[in-house]
């Protein structure tokens, strides 16, 4: 084991009170593509003809709702997709008490999968849709029955993915819980994120503990404001750590 994966080990060891921040990154290993990656923007581009911020957003789905859905359907569902060694090893730090609550941007509920109980979605969740005019709550299987757009079958509104799209502000009592999370917590790991997304990234801004530790393979605005910063999958340091 490395120098730095040592230093990460007894860091983990030696704190009572973690807070795991996540990226699309952590979401990348169990196999779901990132469509904020090149090759991501790139697809959208050529089989979609719009960028993938303009295709996840509130106008695309108002104004063009066949649109939202064949990419919403084609990009952002893996529902057979499995938990990977970081989900894992989270939850179990969880279950030994050491880690008090995870903070996902992702949508796809891995972190639940594996185990973990006390999970902050700051974007939603795949798993949940609902009608956008009597709220009536369905199932992600209902959602992709249907050939085009899904309705509800109790008032025929548009049933849409219980997620936060582009224009649309993050949930206040999801971030509230976030910020109180990360605010009480001794150690914050950030995993798998570049930082670049906001209202999210700002989160940082909320510690007040002795030591974060940034898991990234590439740099991150943040670097410099952390303890340790490892440069390498996710995944694979969290399966060294519990060696």
């Amino acid at each position: 084991m490395n120098t730095k994966l040592e230093l990460f080990t007894r860091l983990v060891n030696q704190s009572k009170n973690i807070v795991f921040f996540g990226g699309a990154g952590v979401s990348t290993e169990s196999g779901i593509p990132d469509f904020r990656s090149e090759s991501g923007l790139y697809n959208a581009r050529q089989i979609y003809g719009k960028e993938p911020e303009y295709l996840l957003s509130h106008s695309c789905f108002v104004k063009e709702p066949e649109l939202f859905f064949k990419y919403y359907k084609e990009n952002l569902i893996a529902p057979d997709a499995k938990p990977n060694a970081a989900h894992y090893v989270l939850a179990k730090l969880e279950e030994q008490g050491s880690v008090k609550a995870v903070v996902t941007q992702n949508v796809d509920g891995l972190h639940q999968a594996a185990g973990s109980k006390t999970v902050y979605e700051l974007h939603g969740s795949n798993w949940r849709q609902f009608c956008t005019k009597c709220s009536e709550k369905y199932s992600l299987d209902y959602i992709l029955a249907q050939d085009v757009m899904p309705k509800c079958e109790k008032c025929g509104g548009i049933v849409r993915p219980d997620i936060v799209l582009y224009g649309e502000g993050l949930l206040r009592e999801v971030m509230g819980d976030a910020i109180r999370a990360i605010s009480n917590a001794d150690l914050l790991i950030v995993g798998g994120t570049s930082l670049a997304v906001y209202p999210a990234a700002g989160l940082l801004e909320y510690f007040n503990g002795s030591n974060l530790v940034l898991i990234n393979k590439s740099e991150t605005p943040a670097d410099s404001l952390a303890q340790l910063v490892i440069n390498d999958s996710i995944g694979k340091v969290f399966s060294e750590i519990m060696r």
